[in-house]
């Protein structure tokens, strides 16, 4: 059996540690497993875990994504990007057949955006772009604070870019608010993953749940 697989890059360490454990034990005991990497920390990781990689030019279709969240609600939309990989991980996660989230029970919410939402943007222009995404939150009806992250010594992506994490409290119309940010000049990507996820494994106090389905 050959398994195209993404190892996801962070938004749980849980599910990075555990799918690439699990990759590198059974890749070489039963699968033919190949895998690819959605940071450059995740593949120096897998790389210490033995797990084999490609890249996405080398396998243009996944089989599978396996992924962490930073929220995800009743219909498996999520907010991701906490770890500052979101555009990798939605490329990865469109380029899938599949796609498996691995959360905490306090990951799962009745509503996105308690989790600030991180947009990632191009530097050049920066003022200017948040200023559109300001008038894309007002014309929702959303208000809240948006912070660079890092500051003063702005957090790089992998990409070169950087990233705003906006405190919106709460995001009634996730795919308004998708629909209204991707053409926004400047903005790369958002931290809204919205028909991607098929199923959420949340683990808690009380046991193990399953969102979606697993098949």
């Amino acid at each position: 059996m050959f398994l195209q697989v993404c190892v996801e890059s962070r938004s749980s360490s849980i599910a990075r540690e555990a799918a690439g454990a699990s990759v590198g034990r059974y890749g070489s005991e039963c699968l033919n497993i190949r895998c690819v990497a959605t940071s450059e920390a995740t593949a120096a990781q897998a790389m210490t875990l033995g797990v084999p990689l490609a890249t996405l030019d080398e396998m243009p279709e996944l089989d599978l994504t396996v992924d962490g969240a930073d929220e995800v609600d009743p219909k498996l939309r999520l907010i991701k990007g906490g770890g500052g990989a979101l555009l990798r991980e939605k490329i990865v996660a469109a380029a899938s057949k599949r796609m498996v989230v691995i959360a905490d029970s306090t990951k799962r919410v009745a509503q996105l955006g308690a989790f600030p939402l991180p947009i990632e943007v191009v530097p050049f222009g920066l003022a200017a772009t948040q200023r559109h995404i300001e008038h894309a939150f007002a014309e929702l009806g959303l208000a809240g604070s948006i912070r660079l992250r890092g500051g003063s010594s702005p957090f790089v992506t992998d990409g070169g870019h950087h990233i705003l994490d906006c405190s919106l409290g709460a995001i009634a119309e996730p795919e308004r608010l998708s629909q209204i940010l991707s053409p926004i000049p400047g903005v790369v990507e958002h931290g809204l993953f919205i028909g991607l996820a098929r199923a959420a494994i949340i683990g808690g106090a009380e046991g193990v749940q399953v969102l979606g389905d697993l098949g």
